[in-house]
Formats: structure tokens, C-alpha cells, sequence
């Protein structure tokens, strides 16, 4: 799902376009710069992302030692809010130091009602993390009911521009609003109407969400962002955006709605796909989403990199596989570090990958190169609208850095724990599960009274046995006194098995 403060950095030489899949289950949004998918964001019936929602909260545990509460908000796991998530610091001064916490005990206590916003989905095991702070966003502003401040986006770098939005947002508020307000990075460049349409938005939505909030029971959602394909529009398109193709008449209506409301310049981008070709067999999306479920990504040069996702990191190893160079070996492996910085960039857009990154380059003894790759690395992190930030290459060459994650990747998305392998990404040899059924043999012929011994197991390890451990097997039956059969299972995993007795 599509986070509520997604801010997008255009480059000029990027063309881009936005194509949008809507069926009555599932809507997906893929973005395309230059022909080729750079992120995918999925909103399924069951499996609605969070972020954004705001919910009237009971406090079910205060924990002082971790400096955190956790609320119950309705969903199925207790929510996580932390003392920093209560606290509003959005006062301080850029270099300022901010004040100790204070005890989480003096904030919350068990049993109140609290409103809170969800800034981090549940991910795995864990529950939604929660912030007090609430914010609504609209297209080019975020309002902060319960806050009287003004910010810019960092993504804003013109101080000339930074200081006329600064300016501009302070008086159309006015001295008597008590609402603070940041402006987006698709604020850039706009006129006042702009602004005063969202602003006139947001009041009305926050009426309702305040109405709401008073009549609201512990564990109710009053305020819910919109659906995604609106969402897209309102967070993603931007100057470099040339068209959003959408493939559902109904969606396409709430869309123009949507732009005629705040974005009326860009309603022409806006087109209905009338083909009956799969939306997303443009520009191959489909088959790029098959190939970010996989380990191995292939660079161009015919190196490549091996992705996993652990619960505590991902790390990517960088190879140069079948590249060998024209000059000599620093020179091949500066080009495949190169061209895997870019894949890299590219890889964690993709796949929503988030948390602590491990990246293991291949090891360059030029400290130049170093640079150079660690700076391609950066520049291609920029167009990133998650927050990213990353370490010096070590002398191992390894890079290490963190990208914000707010909701699950695309993989725990889209795939579930291997049941063949539990998740190891690997099954034992035949022959491994030969012996522990030679092992089990053993134990249960000593312990129990029976003549017969009958083992069911996969086809493959029951072949094995018979036509490579034949003298194993008339072994084992001496030793216990007693026959052994061996049954194929069509059914039976490669390390599943039973020994019965008769």
C-alpha cells in the first residue's frame, strides 16, 4: 500500500508512466521510468495495508523498561507506540538537541483511550507501530491538526523557493489557525489556488475525522486514506509523469474526479486503457514482478547480484559471473560495481525492501573507484522516495545502510513460508533421509514388539534405498530380527516418511 507522505524526486531526463490494474479484488499501480518498472504497490481485499489509518486506541500494557505502550486498535495484534511517537518535536530547530523523553508512564497509563495514527504496517510477527502526532495529506500539502508549524520537504532544495512557500503557507493560514502544515515536494513551483484548495480540503476532512473521533469506541477506525488508485494520483504523478493508464471505467471516473478537484492542469494525462491486451504486459511489468521474487538478479555486463531477506537484514552479494573485462581485473570489477549500484537502487524500489541493508561489493583496491561506485549508489538512491541513508565502503567492501520501512516487501506480499523446506531454501539429499530412516528403523524395532516393519516415503528416496542401499536394508533386518517393506507415497515430500509397524 502507498505509504500517506510518499514524495517523489523527478529528474528531467526521466520520461515516466504510471499504469494502474483494478479488478474487484485487487488494484496494483506500476511505475515506469523509461520503459522499465522501477516500483509496484499492491492493495488486496484481504490484505489492505494500514499506514495512514487513524483509530481510536485503548492502552492494554505500559512497559517503562522499553519506554513504550502497547494499544489495542482492533486489529489482530496489539499496536506499538513508543514514548518518541507521543512527543511532537517538530518545533526544534534544524541543529537543535531534542529533549529527554520523557517516562512513558507520565504520558500514557493502562486502560486510556488515546488516538493514534498507524505509521508502520504489521509486518511478520510484529504489530503495527503507532504515532499520537496525526497527519492528513492531500496532494501538495500534510495538514497537522494538533500542531502549529510550518515545514518544507527537505526534497525542496531551491532556498529561494523553500522561502516563498514558507512565506506563502504563513499567510494563507492566517494567525488565527491553529493548524501546521508541511509542504510536499509536488508543491514546488505552484500558485496559491493550489494551496488554498488543499487547505480548504483538509479543514473538511479534519471536521470529519474530529466528529468522528468523539462518537468513536476503543478499537473503531476513524479515518481511512484513500483507495490506492487515487492515492497514486495524488502521490505519484509529477512533472515528469506523462500519462496514468487505468483499465477500469469506474476507476477511471473517481480519478477525474479526483484531478479535476486539486490537480485540473493534469487531467489530460489521465487516459482510460481500451485495449483488451493485459494492462500490464506493457512494457513486460508482469514478468519484471516474477523476476523480483527471485534470488539471482542478472546485470547486462553478465554479472549479478544474490538478494536475501532475513528477518533481521538484507544483504546483497555483488558478482561478476560471466564478465570478464576488456582491460585488466580493478577494471572489471570497477564496471560490475558500477552497474550493480545502479541495479541496486533500482532493486529496493522494486521490491520494497527496507530496514538494515547489507550490500557486499566486489572488493576494488583503487580508493577512486571506491568513491565513484559508493557515489552512483547515492545518486541512484535519490529518485527513492523512502528515506535512505548509507555508510562509507568498508575495507571489506562492504556497504552498509538503512531504508525506512513502512510496510511488508514484495515478497512476504506476494509469497508464504516454502512448505517443503520450511523456509530454509533447501531439503535434504535423498540420501540424508535414508539414513534417519534407517535410524528410525532401528530405534523402533529395539522398542516395540512387531514382525513386520513397513516405511512409506517419497518415490525418490524409497528408489534410493532399494537400489543403492539394498545390503543396508538385508543389514538392518538381521540386526532387529525382523522383515522390512518399503512403500512409494506419491504424496510424500522428499524428507517425509513413516515407519509402521505390524
Amino acid at each position: 500500500m502507498v505509504s500517506c507522505c510518499l514524495k517523489l524526486l523527478g529528474s528531467p531526463t526521466l520520461s515516466e508512466e504510471i499504469l494502474i490494474n483494478v479488478t474487484p479484488s485487487e488494484s496494483r499501480v506500476a511505475v515506469v521510468e523509461n520503459g522499465l518498472l522501477q516500483e509496484i504497490y499492491l492493495e488486496r481485499g484481504s490484505q489492505n495495508g494500514f499506514v495512514g489509518n487513524i483509530y481510536q486506541g485503548r492502552v492494554s500494557r505500559v512497559l517503562p523498561g522499553m519506554q513504550a505502550a502497547f494499544v489495542d486498535i482492533g486489529l489482530a495484534r496489539t499496536a506499538f507506540l513508543h514514548a518518541s511517537d507521543i512527543v511532537r518535536l517538530d518545533d526544534l530547530e534544524p541543529d537543535a538537541e531534542p529533549p529527554p523523553e520523557p517516562p512513558i508512564n507520565e504520558l500514557v497509563s493502562i486502560g486510556a483511550k488515546i488516538t493514534v495514527q498507524i505509521i508502520k504496517d504489521p509486518i511478520g510477527s510484529k504489530g503495527a507501530r503507532l504515532t499520537t502526532n496525526i497527519s492528513i495529506p492531500s496532494r501538495c500539502l500534510v495538514l497537522l491538526p494538533d500542531c502549529d508549524h510550518i515545514g518544507i520537504s527537505v526534497r525542496i532544495e531551491d532556498q529561494d523557493e523553500r522561502l516563498r512557500l514558507q512565506q506563502l503557507i504563513g499567510q494563507l493560514k492566517g494567525p488565527q489557525s491553529t493548524h501546521g502544515y508541511i509542504v510536499r515536494t509536488n508543491a514546488e513551483g505552484l500558485a496559491d489556488d493550489a494551496f488554498r484548495a488543499d487547505m480548504t480540503y483538509l479543514d473538511k476532512v479534519w471536521q470529519q475525522v474530529s466528529k468522528n473521533i468523539a462518537t468513536a469506541k476503543p478499537g473503531d477506525c476513524v479515518y481511512t486514506d484513500l483507495s490506492l488508485p487515487v492515492k497514486a494520483l495524488r502521490d505519484l504523478v509529477h512533472t515528469n509523469v506523462e500519462k496514468v493508464r487505468v483499465d477500469s471505467p469506474e476507476v477511471f471516473k473517481q480519478m477525474q474526479g479526483f484531478a479535476d478537484q486539486f490537480i485540473p492542469d493534469w487531467l489530460d494525462r489521465i487516459e482510460i486503457y481500451p485495449s483488451k491486451r493485459p494492462i500490464f504486459d506493457l512494457y513486460g511489468v508482469e514478468d519484471e514482478i516474477e523476476r523480483a521474487l527471485d534470488r539471482t538478479v542478472r546485470l547486462k555486463s553478465g554479472g549479478y547480484l544474490i538478494i536475501d531477506q532475513t528477518e533481521a537484514m538484507t544483504t546483497i552479494d555483488v558478482n561478476t559471473g560471466a564478465y570478464v573485462g576488456h582491460r585488466n581485473l580493478e577494471e572489471t570489477i570497477y564496471k560490475t560495481n558500477l552497474e550493480a549500484a545502479q541495479a541496486i537502487a533500482r532493486q529496493l524500489r522494486l521490491r520494497n525492501l527496507g530496514g538494515i541493508i547489507i550490500i557486499d561489493f566486489i572488493d576494488m583496491d583503487d580508493a577512486g573507484h571506491r568513491s565513484q561506485v559508493l557515489r552512483t549508489l547515492e545518486q541512484s538512491l535519490e529518485r527513492d522516495h523512502a528515506k535512505t541513508s548509507t555508510s562509507e565502503i568498508t575495507e571489506l567492501g562492504l556497504v552498509e545502510m538503512t531504508r525506512k520501512r513502512t510496510t511488508e516487501s514484495l515478497g512476504q506480499r506476494l509469497c508464504q513460508t516454502c512448505p517443503g523446506c520450511n523456509g530454509r531454501g533447501a531439503i535434504k539429499t535423498t540420501e540424508t533421509v535414508s539414513y534417519e530412516i534407517f535410524r528410525e528403523i532401528v530405534r523402533s524395532g529395539r522398542q516395540f514388539e512387531a514382525s513386520k516393519i513397513l516405511v512409506l516415503a517419497a518415490p525418490a528416496v524409497v528408489d534410493i534405498i532399494l537400489e543403492e542401499y539394498s545390503t543396508s536394508v538385508a543389514d538392518l533386518e538381521e540386526l532387529i530380527s525382523k522383515s522390512i517393506r518399503f512403500q512409494r507415497e506419491e504424496q510424500y515430500g522428499q524428507e517425509q516418511f513413516d515407519v509402521v509397524l505390524l
